[in-house]
């Protein structure tokens, strides 16, 4: 699906079948190239909130085929000292990224499943760039849908969390059914047609809203991505449901660290 976001986009990084899923996904949902525009966008106003905020090292799980206004563009543009670890376990994703990363002593890539957060907590990229006993920006963008329930999202996220110093951040977006109608169902269809290992749980407002457990999300709440700070018109989709089909927040880790404690609920 990274290959299908990056058709999405109007990349040039996939293949013609990706490219087929896509069409097929998009005719049952028109618009939806629009909300993968919507979540690119808030990527970069993620980056520059955690920036703003002292941050100087983030680590995108993820990260899928580069385009434009990576993580580490927007970073850096803030502070060139900033240091970011892109994790994806594409290898498609992973070659355009060590290509585009060529030279760049504060980036690289880390060729891993997310659902292996310790193999990437222990990689080579993540101990020579990043420094966990500071606060880190965590991004996690659309990807916490293709965990089923049964492998335990908030425990993954919950493994995550638990590496990070106190201060840290951690950005979600995620699909949500919350504001869609049977479009939504069509569109989910053509993905498990299309026998893609990566396949989509959809969650309500409450139940993504859980997996920030041990961050307390900062206003606005959990929105729908374009409603996220919106800097401008380029942040917004021109319809509604665009706007909400992906839910976006931005925690930070409490204090005590305490995974147990209760995320702080916002109406989106």
């Amino acid at each position: 699906m990274a290959r299908t976001y990056d058709f999405m986009l109007g990349g040039g990084h996939n293949f013609a079948v990706d490219r087929a899923v896509g069409a097929q996904i998009e005719h049952a949902m028109p618009g939806l190239r629009e909300a993968a525009r919507v979540n690119r966008a808030f990527l970069g106003r993620a980056v520059r909130y955690m920036a703003d905020r002292g941050i100087r090292q983030f680590l995108d799980v993820g990260s899928g085929i580069p385009t434009v206004a990576n993580v580490h563009e927007v970073a850096q543009a803030r502070d060139p000292e900033c240091r970011v670890v892109y994790v994806d376990r594409d290898p498609v994703a992973v070659a355009h990224s060590e290509l585009m990363l060529a030279g760049n002593d504060h980036a690289a890539i880390v060729h891993a499943d997310m659902r292996d957060p310790e193999k990437i907590l222990e990689s080579p990229q993540v101990r020579g760039l990043l420094d966990l006993d500071e606060p880190v920006g965590l991004l996690m963008l659309l990807m916490l849908h293709w965990i089923p329930d049964e492998s335990g999202p908030l425990e993954l996220v919950g493994r995550y969390g638990a590496a990070l110093a106190d201060g840290s951040f951690l950005a979600i977006t995620h699909v949500t059914g919350d504001h869609q109608g049977e479009n939504l169902t069509e569109a989910t269809d053509a993905i498990k047609e299309s026998r893609s290992p990566d396949q989509v749980t959809l969650r309500t407002h409450e139940e993504v809203t859980k997996l920030f457990a041990g961050f307390e999300i900062v206003e606005p709440g959990l929105v729908g991505c374009g409603e996220w700070r919106p800097a401008g018109p380029a942040d917004i989709s021109g319809t509604s449901e665009m706007n909400m089909l992906v839910y976006a927040g931005i925690g930070r880790k409490n204090a005590t660290g305490d995974r147990s404690a209760h995320a702080k609920t916002q109406q989106g």
